[in-house]
């Protein structure tokens, strides 16, 4: 793989200045990954948009079936889906114009990965979201 993600001090950067997450794959289920990391971030002063075409709600949020979905700008794509989903949902993250890209820890995908830097997305692969927040506090 050469994927490269950016340094501590660049990802702490970049969640001071990125509040808005879509989480692609945000499960309704409190004992999931997803919702532990997403609530985490809510807690955190971040606001949570919970992006799966099968559940109404997460977190006292209305979700939304897909990026397309979503009114106004999205800062940061958050990605709870396997590897393989990775470059279909990079489409559709630079189309609706966010600003970073960033699939969680165990999800990476090397041509998801330079068609995400091809279109001048940050992009932050196999890490989460939640540790790396409380690294850079």
């Amino acid at each position: 793989m050469t994927i490269k993600n950016p340094d501590r001090s660049e990802i702490k950067e970049i969640l001071a200045n990125n509040k808005r997450i879509a989480v692609v794959g945000l499960s309704n289920n409190p004992e999931r990954t997803s919702y532990m990391v997403s609530e985490a971030m809510l807690n955190a002063g971040f606001e949570i948009i919970p992006v799966n075409p099968v559940v109404d709600e997460v977190l006292g949020v209305k979700a939304v079936a897909s990026l397309k979905d979503i009114e106004g700008q999205v800062d940061i794509v958050n990605v709870f889906r396997r590897s393989e989903f990775l470059p279909e949902i990079a489409k559709e993250a630079v189309e609706i114009g966010a600003n970073v890209f960033w699939a969680q820890l165990g999800v990476e995908n090397e041509e998801a990965y330079h068609y995400l830097k091809e279109h001048g997305m940050t992009v932050i692969m196999d890490r989460c979201i939640k540790v790396e927040h409380a690294l850079t506090k």
